[in-house]
């Protein structure tokens, strides 16, 4: 029976339990006793992105729901995972405390109470810096020859490529300033149109990508995450289409008979509207 509990401690504790009995063979749920570490990876990234999408809403209630559902696949990873007697929830929690502690030490450590030293005199980029020194310290001490090494293949491209761009940075791999960074973009697009007219696919496909990696290399330099600055974008071509299907529909007109030109000026409508 599901229990509803107030405590913390509790309440993660009735969650674990109720995983197990999912997973258990006599008289668990099918379709949980299927699955595998890969077999649930796209749920987790799913998830992901919906809590995502209730934070962009301002959604308190879904969000609470949303990561709920995230929960879960932490939880379930660590049912697998128990079951194959690799680690269990409580190491994945322990880990985690343990890498906070260590890389917070002006909130945890000696001089955490000097006012000087520790986290009342840093700021938040201060903080960032020790975060990054002390990752790279874990990094050698793991033996990882590169700074671009343990990040994740599996992020979305534009993700990784500002990760991949600030571990290079915080070498000293990088502009200094963003003007050779809008020169940059704009060299790029430059060889963009040159290889079209060339009529190599191939060739403007690899130039398209370096242009999109300048754009990320533009927003990192702006502290935006590329990520968010896209789903920015498709939010405002998605209210503007909106906007220009509901026009056109309420004008008895149907999107696939409609003109270029009609639809442009339905679209020039929708931006004078500030959508």
């Amino acid at each position: 029976m599901v229990k509803h509990i107030g405590n913390t401690s509790d309440a993660m504790q009735n969650l674990l339990d109720i995983m197990a009995q999912l997973r258990d063979p006599d008289g668990g749920c099918p379709w949980d006793l299927k699955q595998d570490f890969r077999s649930i990876l796209p749920h987790t990234l799913e998830e992901a992105y919906e809590v995502a999408d209730a934070i962009e809403s301002d959604d308190r209630v879904q969000l609470r729901d949303e990561l709920g559902d995230l929960l879960f696949q932490v939880v379930f990873y660590c049912q697998l995972a128990r079951e194959e007697g690799s680690f269990e929830f409580a190491d994945v929690a322990q880990t985690m405390a343990d890498k906070l502690i260590r890389r917070h030490p002006h909130v945890f450590g000696p001089q955490a109470n000097d006012a000087q030293q520790g986290s009342l005199g840093m700021d938040a980029e201060q903080v960032l810096e020790r975060w990054e020194s002390i990752k790279q310290g874990e990094r050698d001490a793991k033996q990882q020859y590169s700074v671009l090494d343990d990040v994740p293949n599996a992020l979305p491209a534009m993700q990784r490529s500002a990760k991949l761009q600030k571990r290079a940075a915080n070498v000293g791999f990088d502009w200094p300033d963003i003007t050779p960074v809008l020169a940059s973009m704009a060299e790029e697009l430059e060889e963009v149109q040159q290889a079209f007219a060339s009529g190599d696919k191939d060739h403007t496909l690899e130039e398209l990508g370096d242009l999109m990696f300048a754009c990320v290399n533009m927003a990192r330099h702006l502290k935006q995450d590329p990520e968010q600055v896209m789903r920015a974008a498709n939010a405002k071509f998605e209210r503007r289409f909106r906007f220009l299907e509901a026009k056109l529909l309420d004008a008895g007109e149907q999107l696939e008979n409609v003109s270029l030109e009609r639809m442009d000026a339905g679209w020039d409508e929708a931006k004078a509207h500030g959508l």
